[in-house]
């Protein structure tokens, strides 16, 4: 991957509206990260990226259930689309899918015990293979600003050039 640590930032000569270059320069990011990812969630989970994202959704509240038709609106994917993923995360064993009382057409799921133990396991790699892909593609005043975000984000070779470029103030 290139680095891109040295991203131009919204300048006044630019013809994009600081908000635009904002936005590309996080879609960018993004980008970056999904590539990382993909390798990693490959190997550790043996599921695609958009299987990963599904995973995903259901782990930020894994004793609760989510409607596909809530996946489908989060993820921004046709219903149709997810159908397919989520047949495989059930054939895998990493999903369950029920029936929702009261509405025949409404599916809810959930992520099984397996699914939460292998997401456990690999949560460290999959954390340490964002940070990594953040690092070398933000500068450093992005990262300061990704630090807000991302408490662990900033690694010992990135948190000491950061140290360096921004040192600490002492009052007066």
């Amino acid at each position: 991957m290139a680095d891109h640590s040295d991203c131009p930032s919204a300048s006044g000569d630019s013809l994009l509206p600081v908000e635009l270059h904002a936005w590309m320069l996080m879609l960018a990011a993004t980008g970056a990260v999904e590539q990382e990812l993909r390798s990693v969630v490959k190997d550790r989970l043996d599921v695609s990226h958009d299987e990963f994202l599904v995973l995903c959704l259901l782990a930020a509240d894994p004793g609760q259930a989510l409607r596909m038709t809530r996946i489908a609106e989060l993820l921004g994917r046709p219903k149709t689309r997810l159908t397919y993923q989520i047949a495989c995360l059930q054939h895998t064993g990493l999903v369950t899918r029920r029936s929702v009382c009261g509405d025949k057409r409404g599916v809810e799921v959930a992520l099984t015990e397996k699914a939460r133990n292998l997401l456990k396991e690999a949560s460290g790699v999959l954390a340490e293979t964002v940070k990594e892909a953040l690092t070398r593609f933000m500068g450093p005043s992005q990262r300061q600003a990704m630090c807000a975000l991302m408490p662990d984000f900033i690694g010992e070779p990135a948190a000491e050039h950061v140290r360096r470029t921004f040192p600490a103030r002492t009052p007066s």
